[in-house]
């Protein structure tokens, strides 16, 4: 079986004011990187000279104009503001949240086109990157539009997989985003996603209550009864196992072991005990989607950009990933195409026989 050893990694840059330029240039000035991964920095030269001289960051790499430019096993800049931006370390600026922008567009461009293969996007603060171009909650929402597929906000380590039935919503608005048909459609997602985009056979999933132990029978609440029931039951009959509801409050302290994946009603139900058992190590990827891109697990953090102590583990661990589901999903097609072809021969023959 074929595998690519010059994989693409296109990068969108981050918010400037934040870490995101530190914890990429420390990713990638590990020189052992570029022996399985050709990284596509979306920036320009002179921020990379900024980055150098601020983090005292030893970087060599290949600053390019045109994507066709690109040298495979070393780090190529494309250069998408002639100017250096104003950067501001540390401070939010309506700057740093259009450049951002400028980033993110030209690396999703680049990943629609295949020019590169996968996508890992380091932190953008969401309130200075809104615009006209930008009206989405976050990262998952937009690169539904751009990309094909729907998507599942799947935070990922070793230890643990949680993936989320709705994202960046206030928590007033939770329960009435939620129906059966989007706790079934993410549900799916989820299953689809470990088994292709992991290699789990056949995956195991829990769901997490709404309410306080689920609701106690309808006592204080019953939109599990209502609304997460009814689709559990429906998909464990069709084969997929899937259980639950499980009380949120206790689940993380020993159930989760038993399960390939939890998926969450809400953002911080799912993201605080992940945070607490995977910081560092964890990584953002957005199940569903045609394309693959993942991303660290912490924001801008602001408060240390300035600092040079910007720890780059989980932005590794986020490049890492993306490859590894890269190749795992390059495995499927190529199994599948080979099936397809042996039944191919196998109809060519029988009808050859049927003919003699």
């Amino acid at each position: 079986m074929s595998e690519k050893t010059n994989i693409r990694i296109g990068v969108s840059i981050g918010d400037l004011n934040g870490v995101g330029l530190e914890v990429v240039m420390k990713t990638f000035a590990d020189e052992r990187m570029l022996d399985f991964c050709t990284p596509v920095l979306f920036a320009s030269n002179k921020v990379i000279a900024f980055g150098k001289k601020q983090f005292g960051i030893d970087f060599t790499y290949n600053g390019i104009v045109h994507l066709n430019s690109i040298i495979d096993h070393k780090i190529n800049v494309m250069n998408i503001w002639r100017e250096l931006p104003p950067i501001q370390l540390g401070v939010p600026t309506p700057e740093s949240g259009q450049c951002a922008l400028d980033s993110l567009s030209a690396a999703v461009a680049a990943l629609k086109e295949g020019v590169v293969d996968v996508l890992v996007t380091a932190p953008i603060n969401k309130k200075n990157i809104q615009s006209e171009s930008f009206h989405f909650p976050g990262h998952t929402d937009y690169l539904a539009q751009e990309l094909e597929g729907d998507s599942l906000m799947f935070m990922v380590s070793d230890e643990l997989r949680v993936g989320l039935l709705t994202d960046h919503l206030p928590l007033k608005d939770v329960v009435k985003n939620l129906s059966q048909e989007l706790v079934e459609k993410k549900i799916r997602l989820m299953e689809a996603s470990l088994r292709m985009d992991f290699g789990v056979i056949r995956p195991k999933i829990a769901v997490l209550g709404i309410n306080p132990h689920c609701g106690d029978q309808g006592v204080i609440g019953n939109e599990e009864e209502k609304i997460i029931h009814p689709v559990v039951q429906k998909l464990y009959k069709e084969g997929i196992l899937v259980f639950g509801t499980y009380s949120a409050d206790s689940f993380f302290v020993s159930d989760y072991k038993h399960f390939d994946a939890v998926i969450a009603p809400y953002h911080d139900q799912g993201l605080i005990p992940f945070k607490m058992m995977s910081f560092g190590k964890g990584v953002n990827f957005t199940a569903g989607l045609s394309k693959i891109r993942t991303s660290p697990d912490h924001g801008t953090a602001y408060a240390i950009a300035d600092r040079g102590i910007a720890d780059e583990s989980s932005f590794r661990q986020a490049v890492y990933t993306a490859i590894d589901i890269f190749r795992r999903r390059t495995e499927n097609e190529e199994l599948i195409a080979n099936a397809l072809d042996v039944n191919s021969l196998d109809k060519g023959f029988l009808s050859k026989e049927k003919g003699d």
